[in-house]
Formats: structure tokens, C-alpha cells, sequence
């Protein structure tokens, strides 16, 4: 009798892991830096995850820098509050505040206030070094490093601007879903580089829509960034693109729902 319930224990622990993966929303919706812009908040900052998170969006996109020592952080643009993070230590940016009083987070705070729920997925962009190629595949091999120790592959989908950084991420985890971001390469070449997908801006698709077809009939995801206009919005969903990215979800949702 012990055998046969321990037996079934171990089923449900399984079955629940299996489910586990299929947990997260499905409706396209990708917070663009997260959800901040209707509600005021700091762009990448974790108010802005959580609130990514309260809307049920389907991803939060996120961008990662490496400091002068090796600290991989959350922020969009090269600097933080006028200091070149790739020039400076962490503890220099811990100096500075984000508006709402957040100091800057590193990838591993971000990803463990993700972990917290299982419905928005992480969307990490590793940002191409403007100080050499090299730094930028490090940036790439630290970052699914970092996800993996974290146990958060789950959790986590890839995107970069940097084709060389994508190859190294796919090379340091070849089951991770990395997107490119640039629009010049095929989705043919994707394919055979190994890449997830693409997530192109908006006006490649616009230039080149046969795209879509190309890259889903080879297994391959569709996004588009960053679509703010309604027309856009309505498009790509009738091309049924895999993912929008916007920093408009609630609009986004409201278009959806009213399809």
C-alpha cells in the first residue's frame, strides 16, 4: 500500500511539473520595459514588472547591461542616471535611485521577483557592448548562465540585438529560446543558426510580410516591436504574429478582446 501511494505521489509531482510549463498566458501581449507607462512607473523597474505581471500579460521585456566588474543589471539605456554603466562598479550605481525610489536591479533580484508567479514570462534582451564584440557574447554566455543557476529557464525567453551574443546564448544552453531583434537576417538563416525566432520592428514586417509566413512554416516564433498603434496592433494579429511587443498592453488587451 506505501509502495502504491509513493508511486502515485510521484506521478502527480510529474504531472504537476509537465503542467507547470503550460501555466503561463497565451495572448501575445509583450510589455515593452514592462507595464510603466500608464501607470507612471520606472521603466525595467520591478513596479513595473509587477505590474506586467497584474495585467496577465503573456511576457515582461526586460534589457541587461554588465558593469566594469561583472555585475549584470536591469536597465535599457547604457547610462543610469548619467553614469556609463559598462565604465563603472556596481556600487557606483547603487548611489542613484530610480524615481520611485528602486535602486537599479540586478539580473538576479529581476528574475527572483519573476519567479514569484508562473503566468507573465520573463522576456531578457542582452544588450550588444558598444566596447567590443567579445564583451557582447560575454554578456550572453553570463546571462543564461545566471538564468540557469537561478532555475529559471522556464521562466525565461531571450532576445538581442547582437547576432554573435544570440549564437554564443544558444551555444552556453542550446535549449534556450533566443530571438533576434535586428532585421537583416532571413528567417532561412535563423533556422539554420539555430535561433527561436525573430522580433523584428514593425516596419520590417511592414516591408517584408511574407516574413511571417516564412519563419512559422519553419518552427520559427513572430514578434514585432514596439507597436503602439492600433493599426499595427489589428494587423499583426490578423497576420497572426506569435507575440506583440508594446508599450500599450492595455490597449493591446482591448483590441484582442474586442476580436
Amino acid at each position: 500500500m506505501i509502495r502504491i501511494q509513493l508511486t502515485c505521489l510521484a506521478f502527480l509531482l510529474i504531472s504537476f511539473s509537465s503542467c507547470s510549463q503550460d501555466m503561463f498566458h497565451q495572448n501575445k501581449v509583450i510589455a515593452h520595459r514592462g507595464a510603466w507607462k500608464a501607470q507612471g512607473f520606472p521603466q525595467n523597474s520591478l513596479a513595473s514588472l509587477n505590474e506586467a505581471i497584474r495585467l496577465g500579460c503573456e511576457g515582461s521585456e526586460f534589457d541587461v547591461w554588465m558593469t566594469a566588474d561583472e555585475v549584470l543589471v536591469v536597465n535599457h539605456d547604457p547610462e543610469f542616471m548619467g553614469l556609463d554603466i559598462e565604465h563603472v562598479s556596481y556600487e557606483q550605481l547603487l548611489a542613484q535611485k530610480l524615481p520611485n525610489g528602486e535602486s537599479i536591479p540586478t539580473l538576479k533580484e529581476y528574475l527572483a521577483e519573476g519567479m514569484k508567479q508562473t503566468g507573465t514570462k520573463l522576456i531578457l534582451e542582452f544588450k550588444p557592448s558598444r566596447i567590443s564584440k567579445e564583451r557582447s557574447e560575454r554578456v550572453g554566455e553570463m546571462s543564461v548562465k545566471t538564468v540557469m543557476e537561478m532555475g529559471a529557464e522556464k521562466w525565461v525567453d531571450y532576445i538581442t540585438f547582437s547576432y554573435e551574443g544570440g549564437k554564443k546564448a544558444i551555444a552556453t544552453d542550446p535549449k534556450a529560446n533566443v530571438a533576434y531583434l535586428n532585421g537583416d537576417k532571413s528567417p532561412a538563416q535563423l533556422k539554420e543558426d539555430g535561433f527561436f525566432g525573430f522580433d523584428y520592428n514593425i516596419r520590417v514586417l511592414r516591408a517584408k510580410p511574407e516574413w511571417i509566413k516564412e519563419a512559422q512554416d519553419l518552427g520559427l516564433t513572430v514578434n514585432a516591436w514596439t507597436v503602439n498603434n492600433p493599426e499595427d496592433m489589428l494587423w499583426l494579429l490578423e497576420q497572426k504574429a506569435d507575440f506583440i511587443t508594446t508599450d500599450e498592453p492595455e490597449l493591446l488587451f482591448e483590441l484582442i478582446r474586442k476580436k
